[in-house]
């Protein structure tokens, strides 16, 4: 049976899940939507940062990519 059977897959065969958070360049600081910051969590963070970045100004907006830390329960 396949770990995607079980509804359980190892660590070891996912990659790192990643916080990409949009930045404004201007002051360098993480775009907030009614307070809070626009973060979007994902395993491939490159795509996850592109589909941010889409439609807007590359001259005002950066995407932020970091990797969480591993979990630590079972």
């Amino acid at each position: 049976m396949s770990p995607h059977q079980t509804g359980t897959i190892s660590s070891r065969t996912r990659p790192p899940l990643c916080a990409i958070t949009l930045i404004d360049r201007r002051t360098g600081r993480p775009h907030r939507v009614n307070g809070a910051a626009l973060v979007s969590l994902s395993r491939d963070p490159q795509l996850a940062a592109a589909e941010l970045l889409a439609g807007r100004d590359a001259r005002i907006w950066d995407a932020r990519i970091q990797p969480l830390p591993a979990s630590t329960t079972a």
